[in-house]
């Protein structure tokens, strides 16, 4: 009785160590902090490598228990996992690319069972509107700060989030922390938050307000906030939109290739230069937040093209899009290649790399402990 008096007393000092060592919530769950810790330090091991949609579809397939187009290929699911949100305000029982609520659930728990990583991002509906991400109004964000006409219904839809979050449970009953991707791609302007339809200021203030929100009103303690941009020119660029030191835990940008090799190695590198100047500067984690080559027509991408930029950097992680398949209109969508494509046996050589976490390594990283 008396050691495990001893061992009580002693865990808060345990994890009240350094403001450098906690996230930007301080009253974060223990699991929540292991997390962020071994986030921080996982850049000098490698990155973790994380996909889409992972385990609820892929080229040909859904919901077939244990699949994964990743896993087909490589033998190994991937170390990261990302899901949306969009359409949980809503009360649908599906988001927007019809993955249920309720089997995301269970995808959530099973990954982190394994010691994966979840990542969340939202493309929340225009709440001026009524329209979807992609359909901007002037005085959207204006509309949903504090004061604005439709700051109510905005806190009723950051109830219904919270609600999933909350739902996120692990096998002791424990909060699974997230790696929340707030307004992502925030420096664009395809999103009704996006730089030509809100102000610098009027931004930071949403960031801020949902953040406060989430995690004072709501009580929410499992959360790390993500910062992203897109494609960026300058580090003033980047930083231009961004809520403050206090308001972030993990700092990225998203790309995709749209161009030759040769043209995109040269710019991701820069970014990815500028991102870990920026990350070191203001105490965050360095990640590459989405990325993809839309089909691989390159059947040596992954080890000719990606990785030898990656090799060149410290990130905690990066995260390739959904594999979305056939698409109405004939497209056909796909950012890691499923069995029989031409990249797979390049990405089985990318997934051999040692500093390509996938979810094997992940797991012994242990890194909710």
């Amino acid at each position: 009785m008396r050691q495990f008096f001893l061992w009580i007393c002693c865990l808060p000092l345990a994890l009240k160590i350094d403001a450098q060592d906690l996230p930007v919530d301080k009253k974060a769950t223990a699991e929540t902090i292991h997390l962020y810790r071994h986030l921080k330090g996982l850049p000098q091991k490698g990155f973790l490598f994380g996909h889409q949609d992972d385990l609820a579809y892929g080229v040909g397939w859904k919901y077939v228990p244990g699949r994964s187009d990743v896993r087909d290929v490589t033998g190994d699911y991937p170390g990261l996992y990302g899901w949306e949100l969009g359409r949980t305000e809503l009360d649908h029982p599906v988001n927007l690319d019809s993955v249920p609520f309720d089997k995301m659930r269970e995808f959530i728990r099973l990954a982190y069972r394994r010691g994966g990583v979840i990542t969340i991002s939202w493309h929340l509906n225009n709440p001026l509107t009524g329209g979807t991400a992609w359909q901007p109004a002037p005085g959207t964000v204006a509309s949903i700060l504090p004061g604005g006409e439709k700051n109510a219904l905005y806190k009723s839809w950051l109830d219904k989030v919270a609600v999933f979050l909350q739902s996120l449970k692990g096998d002791q009953g424990e909060n699974i922390p997230v790696i929340l991707r707030l307004f992502h791609e925030l420096n664009g302007s395809w999103f009704w938050w996006g730089a030509n339809h809100c102000t610098p200021d009027e931004l930071k203030r949403l960031w801020r307000f949902t953040v406060s929100y989430l995690r004072d009103e709501k009580q929410l303690h499992n959360l790390l906030y993500a910062y992203n941009t897109d494609n960026f020119a300058t580090p003033e660029a980047w930083l231009e939109r961004y809520p403050g030191d206090d308001w972030v835990d993990i700092a990225g940008f998203d790309t995709y290739q749209r161009k030759s090799n040769a043209e995109f190695a040269p710019a991701f590198d820069t970014m990815l230069t500028m991102l870990e100047t920026i990350a070191a500067q203001h105490g965050k984690i360095p990640a590459l937040t989405e990325f993809g080559y839309n089909g691989l027509p390159d059947s040596s991408w992954w080890t000719g093209t990606l990785l030898p930029v990656l090799e060149k950097h410290r990130l905690a992680y990066i995260m390739a899009w959904r594999n979305a398949g056939d698409e109405a209109g004939g497209d056909h969508e796909f950012y890691v290649p499923f069995a029989g494509q031409a990249s797979a046996p390049d990405f089985v050589r990318f997934h051999a790399s040692p500093r390509v976490l996938f979810q094997q390594a992940a797991t012994k990283e242990k890194l909710y402990q």
